[in-house]
């Protein structure tokens, strides 16, 4: 649980957000659904059941301009607690501070935020009032209650559904491949970066309940999606990021994020 001192400073952080500063999101009615496959790698076993509540999820991941706001007004890259946000000495990084003020990196505004740790990744979205999504729900949207092999359906990946493949950090501008939507119109789940979701990558079966959500236990992180330096098979909806790192008190190059909140 977070502490009254970082609530403060995160409270403090909300009262500073602009108007508009959210990202459009897409509510997910919720239901059930077959989470893991029989056809994946060995952490994707067993398939099992897992019912969620309907949920908002934002349409695109969080960007570098986006997170250097929130650097600017947090006005530290460390919380209250002494959890570390985000590398900012990493020659990966796509922000930086300049003339005191941070900004994203000429060009890169518009890509994906990365290097954030996962603490950087669940305070940036408490300060919009939201959260991390759950491994489950993060699956739930690229999937679907059919069970859909990537975000788009069926078919093969390609060049006009998501960015993997192409190299070390060549990332893209977010929301630039259309034909990669889910049939909700959520963006960009699969390629470009991965995501991290709230849940501890402890083995299935998934449960809420099982200690695999806690927001302060140190532990690694499930992240999901496939990124521009990985392959097609990283791009699956049940792809839980085994062979990449995942350790979150640290940023990476190619992890970012986006975040998710309960419907009313």
């Amino acid at each position: 649980m977070l502490t009254s001192a970082t609530r403060l400073v995160l409270a403090a952080v909300i009262l500073a957000v602009p108007a508009g500063a959210e990202t459009d999101m897409v509510r997910l009615a919720g239901g059930t659904f077959t989470m893991g496959s029989d056809r994946g790698l060995a952490d994707e076993r067993p398939p099992h059941s897992v019912t969620l509540k309907a949920f908002w999820i934002d349409k695109r991941p969080v960007t570098n301009a986006e997170f250097a706001a929130f650097l600017e007004r947090l006005g530290q890259t460390s919380n209250s607690r002494g959890q570390h946000l985000f590398d900012w000495d990493d020659r990966d990084a796509r922000l930086h501070k300049v003339d005191g003020r941070w900004r994203a990196d000429a060009g890169f505004e518009q890509h994906p935020a990365n290097e954030m740790s996962w603490y950087g990744a669940r305070d940036y979205c408490q300060t919009l009032g939201k959260r991390l999504p759950t491994e489950a729900e993060r699956e739930f949207v690229a999937r679907g209650t059919h069970g859909r092999t990537y975000p788009w359906g069926n078919t093969a990946p390609d060049a006009t559904r998501a960015r993997f493949g192409i190299g070390y950090g060549r990332t893209i501008d977010v929301g630039s491949l259309l034909a990669g939507a889910t049939p909700e119109g959520v963006l960009d789940l699969a390629g470009n970066v991965h995501e991290w979701t709230a849940s501890i990558a402890l083995p299935y079966p998934y449960r809420a309940d099982d200690g695999r959500e806690d927001a302060d236990m140190v532990a690694d992180r499930v992240v999901r999606g496939g990124a521009a330096d990985t392959g097609a098979d990283t791009l699956r909806g049940s792809w839980r990021g085994a062979s990449v790192s995942r350790r979150a008190t640290a940023g990476h190059h190619n992890i970012g994020f986006r975040c998710a909140k309960a419907a009313d």
